[in-house]
Protein backbone atom coordinates (compact mmCIF):
# COMPACT_ATOMS: atom_id res chain seq x y z
CA UNK A 1 0.00 0.00 0.00
CA UNK A 2 1.50 3.31 -1.08
CA UNK A 3 2.18 6.03 1.46
CA UNK A 4 0.83 9.54 0.75
CA UNK A 5 3.41 12.27 0.42
CA UNK A 6 1.76 14.18 3.25
CA UNK A 7 2.95 11.53 5.66
CA UNK A 8 6.38 13.16 5.29
CA UNK A 9 7.29 16.27 7.33
CA UNK A 10 5.42 19.29 5.94
CA UNK A 11 6.97 22.74 5.54
CA UNK A 12 5.54 26.06 4.43
CA UNK A 13 6.56 27.14 0.92
CA UNK A 14 5.89 30.31 -1.03
CA UNK A 15 3.30 28.54 -3.19
CA UNK A 16 1.29 27.05 -0.35
CA UNK A 17 1.46 24.29 2.22
CA UNK A 18 3.43 21.38 0.73
CA UNK A 19 5.48 18.42 1.78
CA UNK A 20 9.11 18.83 0.92
CA UNK A 21 8.89 18.83 -2.89
CA UNK A 22 10.68 21.02 -5.37
CA UNK A 23 9.09 24.20 -6.71
CA UNK A 24 9.46 22.79 -10.17
CA UNK A 25 7.50 19.63 -9.38
CA UNK A 26 4.82 21.60 -7.54
CA UNK A 27 4.35 23.92 -10.52
CA UNK A 28 4.37 20.99 -12.93
CA UNK A 29 1.57 19.24 -11.04
CA UNK A 30 -0.69 22.29 -11.37
CA UNK A 31 -0.94 22.21 -15.12
CA UNK A 32 -1.73 19.91 -18.01
CA UNK A 33 -4.96 18.44 -16.68
CA UNK A 34 -8.05 18.03 -18.88
CA UNK A 35 -11.45 19.39 -17.89
CA UNK A 36 -13.37 16.35 -16.58
CA UNK A 37 -16.56 18.11 -15.48
CA UNK A 38 -19.53 15.80 -16.04
CA UNK A 39 -22.62 17.37 -17.60
CA UNK A 40 -26.15 16.13 -18.11
CA UNK A 41 -26.02 13.67 -15.22
CA UNK A 42 -29.12 11.64 -14.45
CA UNK A 43 -30.49 12.40 -10.97
CA UNK A 44 -30.43 9.63 -8.38
CA UNK A 45 -33.38 7.27 -8.71
CA UNK A 46 -34.95 8.30 -5.40
CA UNK A 47 -34.80 12.06 -6.02
CA UNK A 48 -38.58 12.57 -5.89
CA UNK A 49 -38.79 10.55 -2.68
CA UNK A 50 -35.97 12.44 -0.95
CA UNK A 51 -37.67 15.74 -1.84
CA UNK A 52 -40.94 14.47 -0.35
CA UNK A 53 -39.16 13.30 2.80
CA UNK A 54 -37.54 16.70 3.27
CA UNK A 55 -40.94 18.35 2.80
CA UNK A 56 -42.43 16.19 5.55
CA UNK A 57 -39.54 17.03 7.86
CA UNK A 58 -39.96 20.71 7.02
CA UNK A 59 -43.66 20.61 7.85
CA UNK A 60 -42.95 19.01 11.23
CA UNK A 61 -40.41 21.65 12.33
CA UNK A 62 -41.43 24.96 10.71
CA UNK A 63 -39.23 27.98 11.28
CA UNK A 64 -36.29 25.96 12.61
CA UNK A 65 -32.87 25.30 11.10
CA UNK A 66 -32.37 21.53 10.72
CA UNK A 67 -28.91 20.03 10.41
CA UNK A 68 -28.34 16.42 9.30
CA UNK A 69 -24.71 15.28 8.87
CA UNK A 70 -23.49 12.23 6.96
CA UNK A 71 -20.62 11.53 9.34
CA UNK A 72 -16.88 11.22 8.92
CA UNK A 73 -14.36 8.52 8.14
CA UNK A 74 -13.41 6.40 11.14
CA UNK A 75 -9.87 5.19 11.70
CA UNK A 76 -9.35 1.45 11.62
CA UNK A 77 -5.68 1.58 12.52
CA UNK A 78 -3.04 4.28 12.20
CA UNK A 79 -3.62 5.80 8.72
CA UNK A 80 -6.24 3.39 7.38
CA UNK A 81 -9.97 3.92 7.64
CA UNK A 82 -13.06 1.76 7.69
CA UNK A 83 -15.23 1.85 4.60
CA UNK A 84 -17.57 4.78 4.98
CA UNK A 85 -21.32 4.43 5.37
CA UNK A 86 -23.42 7.57 5.60
CA UNK A 87 -25.84 8.08 8.47
CA UNK A 88 -29.26 6.66 7.66
CA UNK A 89 -30.93 10.02 8.31
CA UNK A 90 -28.67 11.77 5.82
CA UNK A 91 -28.93 9.08 3.14
CA UNK A 92 -32.71 8.93 3.60
CA UNK A 93 -33.11 12.68 3.05
CA UNK A 94 -30.56 13.20 0.26
CA UNK A 95 -29.62 9.99 -1.57
CA UNK A 96 -25.95 10.97 -1.11
CA UNK A 97 -23.47 8.63 0.58
CA UNK A 98 -20.23 10.62 0.75
CA UNK A 99 -18.33 11.32 3.94
CA UNK A 100 -18.35 14.74 5.62
CA UNK A 101 -21.56 15.85 3.89
CA UNK A 102 -24.05 17.98 5.83
CA UNK A 103 -27.64 18.73 4.88
CA UNK A 104 -28.82 22.07 6.24
CA UNK A 105 -32.47 23.06 5.94
CA UNK A 106 -32.92 26.76 6.66
CA UNK A 107 -36.34 28.31 7.26
CA UNK A 108 -37.64 29.92 4.09
CA UNK A 109 -38.35 33.60 3.78
CA UNK A 110 -41.54 34.56 5.54
CA UNK A 111 -41.38 31.35 7.56
CA UNK A 112 -42.66 29.25 4.67
CA UNK A 113 -41.00 25.85 4.29
CA UNK A 114 -37.26 25.35 4.19
CA UNK A 115 -34.43 26.00 1.74
CA UNK A 116 -32.13 22.98 1.62
CA UNK A 117 -28.39 23.16 1.04
CA UNK A 118 -26.16 20.13 0.72
CA UNK A 119 -22.67 20.92 1.98
CA UNK A 120 -20.10 18.66 0.34
CA UNK A 121 -16.37 18.50 -0.23
CA UNK A 122 -15.75 19.83 -3.77
CA UNK A 123 -13.25 18.50 -6.30
CA UNK A 124 -9.65 18.35 -5.10
CA UNK A 125 -7.83 21.64 -5.56
CA UNK A 126 -5.17 21.38 -8.28
CA UNK A 127 -3.73 24.77 -7.38
CA UNK A 128 -2.61 24.01 -3.81
CA UNK A 129 -1.59 20.40 -4.49
CA UNK A 130 -4.21 18.80 -2.25
CA UNK A 131 -5.25 16.40 -5.00
CA UNK A 132 -1.92 14.56 -4.93
CA UNK A 133 -0.28 15.51 -1.63
CA UNK A 134 -3.14 14.77 0.76
CA UNK A 135 -3.99 11.18 1.64
CA UNK A 136 -7.67 11.92 0.93
CA UNK A 137 -6.89 13.74 -2.32
CA UNK A 138 -8.39 12.49 -5.56
CA UNK A 139 -5.24 10.81 -6.85
CA UNK A 140 -5.26 8.69 -3.68
CA UNK A 141 -8.91 7.82 -3.11
CA UNK A 142 -10.66 8.67 -6.37
CA UNK A 143 -12.52 11.47 -8.07
CA UNK A 144 -15.23 13.34 -6.20
CA UNK A 145 -18.22 14.97 -7.81
CA UNK A 146 -18.00 18.70 -8.28
CA UNK A 147 -20.61 20.79 -6.53
CA UNK A 148 -22.45 21.42 -9.80
CA UNK A 149 -22.44 17.68 -10.55
CA UNK A 150 -23.80 16.94 -7.08
CA UNK A 151 -26.57 19.48 -7.60
CA UNK A 152 -27.63 17.62 -10.75
CA UNK A 153 -27.59 14.30 -8.91
CA UNK A 154 -29.49 15.25 -5.76
CA UNK A 155 -31.66 18.18 -6.84
CA UNK A 156 -30.44 20.35 -3.97
CA UNK A 157 -28.28 23.46 -3.91
CA UNK A 158 -24.72 22.41 -3.06
CA UNK A 159 -21.98 24.37 -1.28
CA UNK A 160 -18.47 23.78 0.07
CA UNK A 161 -18.65 21.86 3.34
CA UNK A 162 -15.50 23.60 4.57
CA UNK A 163 -17.64 26.68 5.21
CA UNK A 164 -20.45 24.95 7.08
CA UNK A 165 -19.06 25.18 10.63
CA UNK A 166 -18.57 28.95 10.39
CA UNK A 167 -22.04 29.39 8.95
CA UNK A 168 -23.61 27.28 11.68
CA UNK A 169 -21.77 29.17 14.42
CA UNK A 170 -23.40 32.33 13.09
CA UNK A 171 -26.87 30.79 12.91
CA UNK A 172 -29.72 32.49 14.73
CA UNK A 173 -33.08 31.18 15.78
CA UNK A 174 -34.00 27.63 16.82
CA UNK A 175 -31.72 24.84 15.56
CA UNK A 176 -31.84 21.04 15.71
CA UNK A 177 -29.09 18.60 14.76
CA UNK A 178 -28.89 14.83 14.34
CA UNK A 179 -26.24 13.90 16.89
CA UNK A 180 -23.55 11.28 16.96
CA UNK A 181 -22.09 11.59 13.46
CA UNK A 182 -20.02 14.76 13.13
CA UNK A 183 -18.29 16.25 16.16
CA UNK A 184 -17.24 19.43 14.34
CA UNK A 185 -20.84 20.20 13.40
CA UNK A 186 -21.98 19.59 16.97
CA UNK A 187 -19.24 21.84 18.35
CA UNK A 188 -20.34 24.62 16.01
CA UNK A 189 -23.89 24.32 17.34
CA UNK A 190 -23.01 23.60 20.96
CA UNK A 191 -24.65 26.68 22.45
CA UNK A 192 -27.69 26.58 20.12
CA UNK A 193 -29.12 23.06 20.59
CA UNK A 194 -30.42 20.81 23.36
CA UNK A 195 -30.42 17.04 23.67
CA UNK A 196 -34.18 17.00 24.20
CA UNK A 197 -34.98 18.94 21.02
CA UNK A 198 -32.44 17.06 18.93
CA UNK A 199 -33.80 13.73 20.13
CA UNK A 200 -37.29 14.83 19.12
CA UNK A 201 -36.12 15.32 15.53
CA UNK A 202 -34.26 12.01 15.47
CA UNK A 203 -37.34 10.19 16.76
CA UNK A 204 -39.46 11.81 14.05
CA UNK A 205 -37.00 10.74 11.34
CA UNK A 206 -37.00 7.21 12.72
CA UNK A 207 -40.79 7.05 12.68
CA UNK A 208 -40.89 8.43 9.13
CA UNK A 209 -39.07 5.28 8.05
CA UNK A 210 -41.63 2.92 9.59
CA UNK A 211 -43.64 2.95 6.35
CA UNK A 212 -41.63 2.35 3.20
CA UNK A 213 -42.40 4.12 -0.06
CA UNK A 214 -42.41 2.42 -3.45
CA UNK A 215 -38.72 3.08 -4.03
CA UNK A 216 -37.77 1.54 -0.69
CA UNK A 217 -39.92 -1.53 -1.25
CA UNK A 218 -38.24 -2.04 -4.61
CA UNK A 219 -34.80 -1.79 -3.04
CA UNK A 220 -35.66 -4.21 -0.26
CA UNK A 221 -37.03 -6.64 -2.82
CA UNK A 222 -33.71 -6.42 -4.70
CA UNK A 223 -31.80 -6.97 -1.46
CA UNK A 224 -33.80 -10.12 -0.74
CA UNK A 225 -33.37 -11.47 -4.26
CA UNK A 226 -29.59 -11.03 -4.06
CA UNK A 227 -29.60 -12.61 -0.62
CA UNK A 228 -31.37 -15.68 -2.01
CA UNK A 229 -28.59 -16.05 -4.57
CA UNK A 230 -26.01 -15.63 -1.82
CA UNK A 231 -27.55 -18.50 0.16
CA UNK A 232 -27.53 -20.64 -2.96
CA UNK A 233 -23.82 -19.86 -3.39
CA UNK A 234 -23.18 -21.05 0.15
CA UNK A 235 -25.02 -24.34 -0.31
CA UNK A 236 -23.01 -25.07 -3.44
CA UNK A 237 -19.76 -24.44 -1.56
CA UNK A 238 -20.43 -26.38 1.65
CA UNK A 239 -17.92 -29.09 0.75
CA UNK A 240 -15.20 -26.43 0.57
CA UNK A 241 -16.37 -24.98 3.89
CA UNK A 242 -16.06 -28.42 5.49
CA UNK A 243 -12.47 -28.51 4.30
CA UNK A 244 -11.73 -25.08 5.77
CA UNK A 245 -14.04 -23.30 8.26
CA UNK A 246 -17.04 -21.02 8.70
CA UNK A 247 -14.95 -18.29 7.11
CA UNK A 248 -15.39 -19.92 3.72
CA UNK A 249 -19.14 -19.47 4.14
CA UNK A 250 -18.67 -15.87 5.22
CA UNK A 251 -16.46 -15.11 2.24
CA UNK A 252 -18.78 -16.85 -0.21
CA UNK A 253 -21.77 -14.78 0.83
CA UNK A 254 -19.70 -11.59 0.97
CA UNK A 255 -18.69 -12.06 -2.67
CA UNK A 256 -22.35 -12.02 -3.74
CA UNK A 257 -23.03 -8.94 -1.60
CA UNK A 258 -20.17 -7.01 -3.15
CA UNK A 259 -20.91 -8.09 -6.71
CA UNK A 260 -24.62 -7.27 -6.62
CA UNK A 261 -24.83 -4.66 -3.88
CA UNK A 262 -22.86 -2.24 -1.75
CA UNK A 263 -21.89 -4.63 1.03
CA UNK A 264 -23.35 -6.98 3.59
CA UNK A 265 -26.00 -5.24 5.67
CA UNK A 266 -24.46 -6.49 8.96
CA UNK A 267 -21.85 -8.97 10.08
CA UNK A 268 -22.82 -12.35 8.64
CA UNK A 269 -23.59 -15.05 11.20
CA UNK A 270 -22.13 -18.29 9.81
CA UNK A 271 -22.70 -20.51 12.82
CA UNK A 272 -22.02 -24.22 12.40
CA UNK A 273 -22.67 -26.89 15.02
CA UNK A 274 -22.93 -25.57 18.60
CA UNK A 275 -22.06 -22.04 17.45
CA UNK A 276 -25.67 -21.86 16.21
CA UNK A 277 -26.74 -21.45 19.84
CA UNK A 278 -24.86 -18.11 20.05
CA UNK A 279 -27.30 -15.53 18.74
CA UNK A 280 -24.78 -13.21 17.10
CA UNK A 281 -21.89 -15.53 16.29
CA UNK A 282 -19.79 -13.40 13.92
CA UNK A 283 -16.32 -14.77 14.69
CA UNK A 284 -16.97 -17.35 11.98
CA UNK A 285 -13.80 -19.29 12.72
CA UNK A 286 -15.22 -22.68 13.66
CA UNK A 287 -15.32 -26.05 11.98
CA UNK A 288 -18.07 -27.05 9.53
CA UNK A 289 -18.91 -30.71 10.11
CA UNK A 290 -21.16 -33.16 8.30
CA UNK A 291 -24.09 -34.24 10.45
CA UNK A 292 -24.39 -30.87 12.19
CA UNK A 293 -26.47 -27.80 11.36
CA UNK A 294 -25.40 -24.49 9.84
CA UNK A 295 -27.30 -21.39 10.98
CA UNK A 296 -26.68 -18.75 8.32
CA UNK A 297 -28.03 -15.26 9.11
CA UNK A 298 -26.98 -12.84 6.38
CA UNK A 299 -28.26 -10.06 4.15
CA UNK A 300 -27.14 -8.18 1.06
CA UNK A 301 -27.19 -4.38 1.29
CA UNK A 302 -28.13 -2.65 -1.98
CA UNK A 303 -26.18 0.22 -3.53
CA UNK A 304 -28.73 2.56 -1.92
CA UNK A 305 -28.07 1.00 1.53
CA UNK A 306 -31.28 -1.01 2.05
CA UNK A 307 -30.60 -4.42 3.57
CA UNK A 308 -32.18 -7.84 3.68
CA UNK A 309 -32.00 -9.92 6.87
CA UNK A 310 -32.60 -13.63 6.27
CA UNK A 311 -31.79 -16.77 8.26
CA UNK A 312 -31.87 -20.40 7.26
CA UNK A 313 -30.73 -23.37 9.32
CA UNK A 314 -29.34 -26.04 7.02
CA UNK A 315 -28.17 -29.63 7.53
CA UNK A 316 -24.55 -29.50 6.41
CA UNK A 317 -24.73 -32.92 4.75
CA UNK A 318 -28.14 -32.14 3.23
CA UNK A 319 -30.29 -34.30 5.53
CA UNK A 320 -31.77 -33.55 8.94
CA UNK A 321 -31.48 -36.13 11.69
CA UNK A 322 -34.75 -37.05 13.38
CA UNK A 323 -34.07 -34.79 16.36
CA UNK A 324 -32.85 -31.92 14.19
CA UNK A 325 -35.99 -32.21 12.09
CA UNK A 326 -38.23 -32.23 15.17
CA UNK A 327 -36.68 -29.03 16.48
CA UNK A 328 -36.57 -27.42 13.03
CA UNK A 329 -40.22 -28.26 12.31
CA UNK A 330 -41.25 -26.66 15.61
CA UNK A 331 -39.49 -23.44 14.65
CA UNK A 332 -41.00 -23.58 11.16
CA UNK A 333 -44.47 -24.02 12.65
CA UNK A 334 -43.84 -21.04 14.93
CA UNK A 335 -42.70 -18.93 11.98
CA UNK A 336 -45.78 -19.90 9.98
CA UNK A 337 -47.96 -18.72 12.86
CA UNK A 338 -45.95 -15.52 13.17
CA UNK A 339 -46.14 -14.67 9.47
CA UNK A 340 -49.89 -15.33 9.43
CA UNK A 341 -50.27 -12.77 12.22
CA UNK A 342 -48.63 -9.99 10.18
CA UNK A 343 -51.74 -8.17 8.98
CA UNK A 344 -52.64 -4.49 8.46
CA UNK A 345 -54.52 -3.22 11.48
CA UNK A 346 -53.06 -5.87 13.75
CA UNK A 347 -50.84 -5.13 16.70
CA UNK A 348 -47.13 -5.17 15.99
CA UNK A 349 -46.47 -7.78 18.69
CA UNK A 350 -49.15 -10.20 17.45
CA UNK A 351 -46.61 -12.12 15.39
CA UNK A 352 -44.29 -12.47 18.37
CA UNK A 353 -47.03 -13.82 20.63
CA UNK A 354 -48.23 -16.26 17.96
CA UNK A 355 -44.75 -17.68 17.43
CA UNK A 356 -43.97 -17.89 21.14
CA UNK A 357 -47.20 -19.78 21.79
CA UNK A 358 -46.21 -22.49 19.32
CA UNK A 359 -42.72 -22.84 20.75
CA UNK A 360 -43.99 -22.96 24.34
CA UNK A 361 -46.48 -25.65 23.34
CA UNK A 362 -43.76 -27.82 21.82
CA UNK A 363 -41.44 -27.36 24.80
CA UNK A 364 -44.22 -28.56 27.10
CA UNK A 365 -44.98 -31.51 24.81
CA UNK A 366 -41.32 -32.53 24.83
CA UNK A 367 -41.28 -32.51 28.61
CA UNK A 368 -38.79 -29.66 28.88
CA UNK A 369 -41.29 -27.39 30.62
CA UNK A 370 -44.17 -28.12 32.94
CA UNK A 371 -47.49 -26.85 31.59
CA UNK A 372 -50.02 -25.59 31.14
CA UNK A 373 -48.79 -23.51 28.20
CA UNK A 374 -50.52 -20.34 29.40
CA UNK A 375 -48.59 -20.55 32.67
CA UNK A 376 -45.33 -20.96 30.75
CA UNK A 377 -46.07 -17.89 28.64
CA UNK A 378 -47.19 -15.80 31.60
CA UNK A 379 -43.90 -16.49 33.39
CA UNK A 380 -41.82 -16.36 30.21
CA UNK A 381 -40.27 -19.74 30.97
CA UNK A 382 -39.86 -20.60 27.28
CA UNK A 383 -37.36 -17.78 26.94
CA UNK A 384 -34.58 -19.99 28.32
CA UNK A 385 -34.54 -21.54 24.84
CA UNK A 386 -36.23 -18.91 22.63
CA UNK A 387 -34.11 -16.04 24.00
CA UNK A 388 -34.93 -13.16 21.64
CA UNK A 389 -37.85 -11.25 20.22
CA UNK A 390 -39.44 -12.70 17.11
CA UNK A 391 -38.57 -9.84 14.77
CA UNK A 392 -37.86 -6.18 14.12
CA UNK A 393 -38.34 -3.44 11.55
CA UNK A 394 -36.03 -3.52 8.54
CA UNK A 395 -34.78 -0.95 6.02
CA UNK A 396 -31.74 1.32 5.87
CA UNK A 397 -30.68 -0.28 9.15
CA UNK A 398 -30.93 -3.97 9.84
CA UNK A 399 -32.72 -2.98 13.06
CA UNK A 400 -34.46 -0.03 11.48
CA UNK A 401 -36.44 2.75 13.16
CA UNK A 402 -34.64 2.02 16.43
CA UNK A 403 -35.35 5.40 18.04
CA UNK A 404 -39.07 5.38 17.27
CA UNK A 405 -41.33 5.74 20.29
CA UNK A 406 -42.57 2.51 21.79
CA UNK A 407 -46.19 3.48 21.16
CA UNK A 408 -45.38 3.90 17.45
CA UNK A 409 -43.35 0.72 17.13
CA UNK A 410 -43.49 -2.17 19.61
CA UNK A 411 -46.90 -1.15 20.93
CA UNK A 412 -48.11 0.20 17.60
CA UNK A 413 -50.34 -1.05 14.81
CA UNK A 414 -49.13 -2.57 11.57
CA UNK A 415 -49.77 -0.54 8.42
CA UNK A 416 -49.24 -1.26 4.72
CA UNK A 417 -45.65 -0.43 3.74
CA UNK A 418 -44.08 -1.60 6.98
CA UNK A 419 -41.36 -4.21 6.54
CA UNK A 420 -40.28 -6.47 9.36
CA UNK A 421 -38.56 -9.75 10.04
CA UNK A 422 -40.24 -12.83 11.50
CA UNK A 423 -37.52 -14.98 13.05
CA UNK A 424 -38.40 -17.42 15.83
CA UNK A 425 -35.70 -19.74 17.12
CA UNK A 426 -34.84 -22.49 19.59
CA UNK A 427 -31.38 -22.68 21.11
CA UNK A 428 -30.15 -25.48 23.35
CA UNK A 429 -26.80 -24.47 24.78
CA UNK A 430 -24.00 -27.05 24.84
CA UNK A 431 -23.76 -26.77 28.64
CA UNK A 432 -27.49 -26.77 29.41
CA UNK A 433 -28.02 -29.61 31.87
CA UNK A 434 -31.80 -29.07 31.96
CA UNK A 435 -32.29 -30.70 28.56
CA UNK A 436 -31.42 -34.22 27.34
CA UNK A 437 -27.85 -34.52 26.13
CA UNK A 438 -28.86 -35.06 22.51
CA UNK A 439 -30.50 -31.60 22.42
CA UNK A 440 -27.38 -29.78 23.57
CA UNK A 441 -25.57 -27.75 20.92
CA UNK A 442 -28.54 -27.56 18.53
CA UNK A 443 -29.67 -24.10 17.46
CA UNK A 444 -32.36 -23.35 14.87
CA UNK A 445 -33.63 -20.02 13.55
CA UNK A 446 -35.72 -19.31 10.44
CA UNK A 447 -36.08 -15.68 9.38
CA UNK A 448 -37.85 -13.94 6.51
CA UNK A 449 -38.50 -10.34 5.51
CA UNK A 450 -42.22 -9.61 5.48
CA UNK A 451 -43.90 -6.60 3.86
CA UNK A 452 -47.27 -5.55 5.21
CA UNK A 453 -49.69 -5.10 2.29
CA UNK A 454 -53.22 -3.73 1.98
CA UNK A 455 -54.72 -7.21 2.22
CA UNK A 456 -52.18 -9.14 4.28
CA UNK A 457 -48.46 -9.58 3.75
CA UNK A 458 -45.82 -10.56 1.22
CA UNK A 459 -42.71 -12.57 1.97
CA UNK A 460 -39.88 -10.73 0.17
CA UNK A 461 -37.46 -13.61 0.79
CA UNK A 462 -39.79 -16.38 -0.33
CA UNK A 463 -37.25 -17.45 -2.94
CA UNK A 464 -35.64 -19.55 -0.22
CA UNK A 465 -37.41 -22.75 0.93
CA UNK A 466 -38.50 -22.98 4.56
CA UNK A 467 -40.01 -26.38 5.38
CA UNK A 468 -37.56 -29.14 6.30
CA UNK A 469 -38.49 -31.29 3.30
CA UNK A 470 -38.22 -28.35 0.89
CA UNK A 471 -34.84 -27.39 2.35
CA UNK A 472 -33.52 -30.91 1.77
CA UNK A 473 -34.82 -31.01 -1.81
CA UNK A 474 -33.40 -27.57 -2.55
CA UNK A 475 -29.97 -28.48 -1.18
CA UNK A 476 -29.92 -31.74 -3.13
CA UNK A 477 -30.79 -29.90 -6.35
CA UNK A 478 -28.07 -27.27 -5.85
CA UNK A 479 -25.41 -29.84 -5.01
CA UNK A 480 -26.20 -32.34 -7.73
Amino acid sequence: MAEPADEQPIKQRKNGLYPAVSDELAENMKTGWADTELRGLEPVAQIEHTADRRARLSARFPGERLVIPAGNLKTRSNDTEYSFRASVEYAYLTGDQTEDGVLVMEPGSGGEGHDATLYLLPRSDRENGEFWLNGQGELWVGRRHSLSEAQQLYGVRCADVRTVSDELRGATGPVRVVRGYDASVERALNDKVTVERDTEMQVFLSEMRLIKDDFEIGEMTKACESTVRGFEDVVRSLDKAEATSERYIEGTFFLRARVEGNDIGYGSICAAGPHATTLHWVRNDGAVRSGELLLLDAGVETHTLYTADVTRTLPINGRFTDLQRKIYDAVYEAQEAGIAAVQPGGKYLDFHHAAQHVLATRLVEWGLLEGPVERVLELGLQRRWTLHGTGHMLGLDVHDCATARRESYAEGTLEPGMCLTVEPGLYFQPDDLTVPEEYRGIGVRIEDDILVTEDGNRNLSSGLPRSSSDVESWMARLRS
